[in-house]
């Protein structure tokens, strides 16, 4: 009965690991495809993105502060050489001088919090890719390898090399996706960070102006 019921179990198991060979190898296939559309992506971003010096950001923040006007604050900042979406939040800023200081700066805030939320979004893709596609690289590894296994002890090769060949492409895969998407991540998220730096001290500048 033990001996049985371990039979059944076993089985159950292998049945389950199996029916996954399919599906990982699938969502391996989509991981691909995403990691060469993000690959682009930020080649795209690395010619086309506006890289603001920081003296660019000093002599703009020095430029408000001696500003006699928000009229040419908001000047200095449309000929700016800073990316649009930035421009876009400081305008929108710089355009709610008639609401009271405490609104103006809760506005500010979500803005600026808005901005932050849809660039974690961007880099949420990266870093999902980089923790599972060497997890599932992993599995489409294992799972072919209990067929190989079988089929070696009972002398066919045919069955075992190519168990053995989609073991080792999906580890490639998997490996080499989620070591992409690590690079790709990393250069992202400096990019983030400098953005958003710049963004928050330019967004204290106006509102420091604005009083």
């Amino acid at each position: 009965m033990d001996f049985n019921g371990t039979n059944i179990l076993t089985g159950s198991l292998d049945i389950i690991s199996q029916s996954l060979t399919i599906p990982v190898l699938i969502i391996l296939l989509i991981i691909v495809a995403v990691t060469i559309i993000l690959l682009g992506q930020v080649v795209r971003e690395y010619f086309k993105n506006k890289t603001v010096k920081v003296g660019e950001i000093r002599d703009l923040m020095y430029g408000i502060d001696e500003a006699d006007n928000i009229t040419e604050v908001r000047n200095l900042i449309s000929s700016s050489n800073l990316p649009s979406t930035q421009k876009n939040i400081l305008l929108e800023i710089c355009n709610a001088d008639s609401m009271k200081k405490a609104t103006r700066e809760a506005l500010a805030r979500k803005l600026v919090e808005w901005e932050e939320e849809k660039i974690d979004k961007k880099l949420n893709r990266t870093d999902v890719i980089t923790r599972i596609g060497p997890t599932l690289g992993l599995m489409g590894t294992l799972i072919p390898m209990g067929p190989g296994l079988a089929a070696l002890g009972a002398g066919d090769i045919n069955t075992l090399a190519s168990s053995l060949t989609v073991a080792f492409n999906t580890t490639i895969v998997g490996i080499g996706s989620g070591a992409l998407c690590y690079v790709l991540g990393k250069i992202r998220n400096q990019w983030a960070e400098r953005y958003l730096s710049d963004l928050d001290a330019l967004t204290d500048a106006v509102l420091d102006f604005m009083g």
